[in-house]
């Protein structure tokens, strides 16, 4: 899959995937800060990944998890800061809810500020529904 949008490119093929510059992206960000690049990499090979390129330079991404038949959970969604406020994030929802193999599943996220990004494709806040265990510390044998 591949859609143009201004002088952006969305695509899912992972061979065009820049890692480092999304291990560099989301080590900066409230909700990544503190995955390793080796667990970044790890997510990256078990999820649909979308990237925003601009000349060939990764400028956005996301990932998106799903079991194919019920659900799906988008996840680790950003812009680089300097290609902000441009609609290019909202685009890159919009794709990703649009695309066929989602259609007919129930859509899942996490964010503590980009509430009225995801409202606009469907997805609502419900805080008395959905729960969260925080990842537990490895414990050597």
């Amino acid at each position: 899959m591949q859609v143009t949008y201004k002088d952006y490119i969305i695509t899912d093929d992972k061979r065009k995937l820049d890692i480092q510059a999304v291990t560099d992206c989301l080590s900066r960000t409230y909700w990544a800060h503190n995955r390793s690049h080796d667990r970044i990499v790890k997510s990256i090979e078990g999820s649909v990944c979308y990237s925003v390129l601009h000349e060939s330079k990764q400028i956005g991404f996301a990932r998106v998890v799903t079991d194919g038949a019920t659900m799906y959970y988008l996840a680790d969604v950003f812009i680089v800061e300097e290609c902000r406020g441009e609609g290019i994030g909202k685009k890159l929802v919009e794709v990703i809810v649009n695309q066929p193999e989602y259609e007919g599943l129930t859509g899942i996220l996490g964010t503590l500020d980009a509430h009225a990004l995801y409202e606009q494709y469907g997805f609502e806040r419900e805080p008395e529904r959905l729960m969260r265990r925080a990842a537990q510390p490895i414990i050597s044998q």
